[in-house]
């Protein structure tokens, strides 16, 4: 089943930057998709233009058959008027945590649950502890952001994410703001997550995570999807000449 479905997506900034052209891509459920590139390859703009934070220029978005924006006769984007319930089939976990700075841990996970989702503050607590302890920070609930190192703060967004029961999530380049030493942390809750078929989109330069847990591996190179497939192939053996002067950075 297709979690979520961008097809002939395009995107131009200030009339004149094309950054998407024509990309389609598509997620099945319980699939892990890491998507690779440069910088402004146009990664950060796909999962903004798949997550409603950037509107496309042209194309169509559908969340679980559920249309979330498509062509009008003249080619552009028109978009659901109604775009709550497909919002809340995603996650979306940012580089620098985006934690609310002047809530707690524990508020930072139960907000949107009981403001938007209508649950109850019982059970949007109990589904935030359960969490936090799965990120081993059950210790943590009453702490403010500031308390915490970079890795319990990308946790903390991660458990914020999934407090919300999102049917796919996505990370953009989640371990860009942290010291490699705790890269590591967060690279094993994702890794943990995908054992437990949880379906993902993850923007990473992290070619080796890529390849050992990603079902599979999409290379982007100047707004377009260059190379796609296996993870051992696309970075081990890659087809283009482009993926390999691009991986050729990286050891293997």
């Amino acid at each position: 089943m297709k979690i979520m479905e961008l097809k002939n997506v395009r995107k131009t900034f200030d009339g004149e930057l094309s950054v998407l052209k024509d990309i389609s891509i598509s997620v099945d459920k319980g699939e892990v998709v890491a998507i690779i590139g440069p910088s402004g390859s146009g990664k950060s703009t796909l999962l903004r233009c798949a997550t409603l934070l950037t509107e496309m220029d042209g194309g169509e978005l559908t969340y679980l058959g559920e249309q979330a924006a498509w062509n009008d006769e003249q080619g552009r984007t028109v978009y659901a008027k109604d775009l709550k319930k497909i919002r809340s089939y995603f996650g979306l976990v940012f580089q620098n945590f985006n934690l609310f700075p002047h809530y707690t841990v524990l508020k930072n996970l139960t907000d949107a649950p009981v403001s938007v989702a209508g649950r109850s503050k019982a059970e949007a607590e109990e589904t935030a502890r359960d969490l936090l302890a799965k990120m081993g920070l059950s210790d943590k609930a009453d702490c403010y952001p500031c308390q915490l190192s970079g890795g319990q703060q990308q946790r903390v967004a991660i458990a914020r994410a999934l407090a919300m029961r999102p049917e796919i999530l996505f990370f953009d380049e989640p371990t860009s703001a942290l010291d490699p030493e705790l890269t590591g942390e967060i690279l094993k809750v994702i890794r943990q997550l995908a054992e437990e078929n949880m379906t993902m989109v993850i923007v990473t330069h992290e070619m080796a995570f890529a390849r050992d847990v990603a079902d599979r591996v999409v290379f982007m190179d100047g707004g377009v999807i260059v190379e796609q497939g296996d993870p051992q192939e696309v970075i081990s053996h890659p087809k283009e000449e482009r993926t390999r002067q691009f991986l050729s950075r990286f050891s293997n």
